[in-house]
C-alpha cells in the first residue's frame, strides 16, 4: 500500500536503513570481507523507499535529478569553485603560517585532477551519498521544517553516519580529527550541508548538482589542496566553511535560503 510522499515514518525508516547497511558491512571488511558496498546505504536506502512508496516513476524521477545536468549556468560557478577557493585559501594561509612551501604540483597535472575527479564522483563518496542524503532527506526534511533546520539535522545525522568509518581508518588525517575533535567535526558538517542544501535548492533541487559539489569537495580539500595534512590548515578551513556559510544565510534567508522562490521545484521533477 503506497503511503504519502512525506510520511514521517519513511524519513526514519531511511535513516535506519542508512546506517544499517552501511555499518554492517563497514564491520564486514573489519572482518577482513572487503566488499565495497557499505558507503551504498544512503542510495540504497533512497532508492528502496522511493519504489516502494512511488512505484517506477519515482526511481525515474530520482534518476532524472541526479543525472540532468540543466541547471542555471550561473549555479555552475559556486558548485564547482566554491570548494577550491575555501581549501585552496586554507591550505596557502597554513603554508604561509607554518613558513613552508606550499606543495601545487598536482595543480600542473591536469591529468591526475580529472583523474581523480571520476574516481571520487564513483567511489569516492559522491554517488554513493547525494541520492539518499540530498535526494531524499533533505527533500523530506524540507517538506516540514525550514531549509536551515533540515541542514542542521542532517548535517548531525550524516556526521553520525561517518563516525563507523572514521572509527575503522583512524590512521587518516581527516579520520583522526574526525575522533579527536567530534563535537567541531559535527559542528562542521552542518555549515557543510548548509552549503549543500544551498546548492541543492538553487538548482531546483538537482541531485546532479550536488554529486559535482561533493566531488569538489573531496578533490579540492583532499587532493587538490591536502587541508588536513597541514597543522594550521583546518582551523582556515572551518572559519572559512562558518563565514561563507553565515553569508548564505544572512543573504538568502534561513527559511529556504533562496531568494527567487520558484527555484523550489524539486517536488514535482
Amino acid at each position: 500500500m503506497r503511503q504519502g510522499k512525506f510520511d514521517n515514518r519513511n524519513l526514519l525508516l531511511f535513516f535506519f536503513i542508512a546506517f544499517a547497511w552501511s555499518w554492517f558491512f563497514w564491520l564486514l571488511k573489519l572482518l577482513g570481507f572487503n566488499l565495497y558496498v557499505a558507503p551504498f546505504g544512503p542510495f540504497v536506502a533512497a532508492f528502496l523507499l522511493t519504489y516502494i512508496y512511488e512505484d517506477t516513476e519515482g526511481i525515474k524521477r530520482l534518476l532524472r535529478k541526479g543525472f540532468d545536468p540543466r541547471i542555471k549556468k550561473i549555479w555552475y560557478i559556486p558548485t564547482i569553485l566554491l570548494w577550491p577557493v575555501i581549501a585552496g585559501l586554507s591550505f596557502l594561509l597554513a603554508s604561509f603560517s607554518e613558513g613552508v612551501a606550499p606543495k601545487l604540483e598536482i595543480l600542473f597535472q591536469p591529468w591526475l585532477i580529472l583523474w581523480n575527479f571520476i574516481y571520487i564522483f564513483f567511489l569516492g563518496g559522491p554517488l554513493q551519498e547525494e541520492f539518499g542524503w540530498r535526494g531524499y532527506a533533505l527533500t523530506q526534511l524540507q517538506a516540514r521544517y525550514s531549509a536551515l533546520l533540515s541542514s542542521i539535522v542532517l548535517g548531525v545525522l550524516w556526521a553520525v553516519w561517518h563516525l563507523r568509518l572514521n572509527l575503522m581508518y583512524f590512521t587518516g588525517p581527516q579520520y583522526q580529527v574526525g575522533i579527536t575533535r567530534l563535537s567541531s567535526t559535527v559542528i562542521l558538517f552542518v555549515f557543510v550541508s548548509i552549503l549543500f542544501s544551498w546548492i541543492y535548492n538553487n538548482t531546483g533541487g538537482s541531485i546532479s548538482a550536488t554529486l559535482i559539489f561533493h566531488t569538489m569537495l573531496n578533490l579540492s580539500t583532499y587532493v587538490v589542496f591536502p587541508v588536513f595534512e597541514t597543522e594550521t590548515g583546518l582551523a582556515y578551513y572551518f572559519f572559512s566553511i562558518i563565514v561563507v556559510a553565515t553569508i548564505i544565510l544572512a543573504v538568502f534567508g534561513a527559511k529556504r535560503m533562496v531568494r527567487d522562490k520558484s527555484r523550489i521545484n524539486y517536488e514535482n521533477k
